[in-house]
């Protein structure tokens, strides 16, 4: 699947998500930040909650936001495939594991370039999702970095899916050929663009 990012656009955020609901994408990529745990405060939860609430594709949501529960609790309506976490910014894991399963939505952790893959050893029969993040989290275009791609073998036969995030374009996307990834998300590659489709589809071949 391609999950296509809107942090970082040249259109304003209202068109940016319909256009990529009128995509070729897969999913929207829904990156929400508090500024604290990363980047810029982008939480102006009722206004998006308005602006998604009626999108045709489902929503692949990453929180990357200090003590996530109660945000979860106002998005959990929205037409979601998974609310994705990180465990350093909670001290509630398995709370958020237990209260989005039971929403029937998928749920996952993100790792960041410098942990180590290991680190979700004790959650890997209770998630659905681990999502490598290539960059560090906070902001758009950044490059990607290589060498988190060793980290998605050990995740090989542990029942997850498994995604990608962060500085994917039609360069760094030849670096994914020979791994199993089933969510790659890119965002200012596709939303800096005139033509979401012609940079999906560049992904997609």
């Amino acid at each position: 699947m391609i999950a296509v990012s809107f942090l970082k656009s040249n259109y304003n955020r209202y068109d940016t998500i319909k256009k990529i609901d009128e995509s070729k994408a897969d999913l929207i990529h829904v990156d929400l930040l508090d500024g604290i745990y990363a980047g810029k405060n982008n939480l102006d939860i009722d206004e998006l909650v308005k602006e998604l609430s009626n999108t045709k594709k489902k929503l692949d949501i990453h929180l990357m936001v200090k003590e996530p529960l109660e945000i979860i609790k106002k998005l959990i309506n929205l037409n979601i495939w998974a609310i994705t976490f990180h465990l350093d910014a909670t001290s509630k894991p398995i709370e958020i594991i237990e209260y989005v399963k039971n929403h029937n939505i998928k749920v996952g952790i993100a790792i960041n370039p410098d942990e180590d893959i290991r680190i979700i050893n004790s959650y890997l029969d209770l998630i659905n999702y681990v999502l490598i993040m290539s960059v560090f989290p906070g902001r758009g275009g950044q490059e990607f970095i290589p060498k988190v791609l060793d980290k998605i073998p050990y995740l090989y036969n542990k029942k997850v899916l498994i995604g990608i995030d962060g500085g994917i374009n039609a360069e760094s996307i030849k670096y994914l050929k020979d791994y199993q990834i089933d969510n790659i998300i890119s965002g200012s590659f596709i939303c800096m663009s005139n033509d979401f489709n012609k940079q999906i589809d560049i992904l997609k071949s």
